[in-house]
């Protein structure tokens, strides 16, 4: 409990790679090990490998290696399994919506939202991946921007996820108007520390959190550790918040 009496929440969004390392190596181990450090009590995943015929996925795995429930909204196939997105939550998740962010022919997106019942309120918590065309996300940001603002989901909400624009994209600029944006210039004092992307030698910030209502943003992280290095082409981004 802090000094205000509210407490806080740790949230992280990580693309996990397909639990594929900068070693060539799959070990949803080692991913469950980067948030065993990190202690978040809802993590957003990208690029997770679901269930598929030959058994359960990486979420279920690195779900019960942490002891968090988890809910996984896949967009696609890969390799006979399921592939998308995934939330992890120590604290009860009350709804999981999903929303299709496909656009044409390209690589199917979707979005999930997921209720998280945090100290006598409930948490809307959007976990977002969207395209790598400039068309896609454009088409992407107007349909996300429409369904996080919508007036009938009341709280506090938060968005977060890899939104693979490495300039001020359509999504940037309509969130950021929308939206409040946790600027990781106010939290982390060098330049090279704010980026997320490639994690070894990081020279793009890809992944971003926003958040409205009554959410306030104490504290930033971006876990250099040598572990987080190699586990993933991207570094995990971690936010402290209280609510209400």
């Amino acid at each position: 409990m802090n000094p205000g009496g509210r407490p806080s929440l740790r949230i992280a969004t990580y693309n996990v790679h397909r639990c594929r390392g900068l070693d060539g190596r799959t070990r949803p181990e080692r991913i469950a090990a980067v948030l065993r450090t990190i202690d978040a009590d809802v993590v957003a995943l990208q690029e997770v490998v679901g269930a598929g015929p030959n058994g359960g996925g990486h979420a279920e795995e690195i779900g019960a290696l942490l002891g968090m429930g988890w809910v996984m909204a896949p967009a696609r196939q890969f390799r006979g399994h399921q592939f998308g997105n995934a939330v992890l939550s120590r604290l009860p998740i009350t709804q999981h919506i999903e929303h299709d962010l496909s656009w044409k022919t390209c690589e199917a997106r979707r979005m999930q939202r997921v209720d998280i019942a945090a100290h006598g309120c409930t948490l809307h918590l959007y976990n977002v991946h969207l395209g790598t065309a400039i068309l896609e996300r454009r088409h992407q940001a107007k349909r996300l921007a429409g369904i996080v603002c919508d007036r009938h989901v009341t709280g506090p909400k938060l968005v977060l996820g890899d939104f693979n624009e490495w300039m001020r994209g359509l999504a940037t600029s309509l969130l950021s108007e929308k939206l409040h944006s946790v600027d990781l210039r106010d939290f982390l004092p060098r330049k090279r520390t704010q980026r997320t992307y490639p994690g070894l030698f990081p020279v793009l910030h890809l992944d971003h959190i926003y958040y409205a209502g009554k959410v306030e943003v104490v504290g930033v992280e971006l876990p250099r550790t040598r572990l987080a290095l190699v586990a993933s082409d991207h570094l995990p981004l971690v936010a402290d918040i209280r609510l209400g």
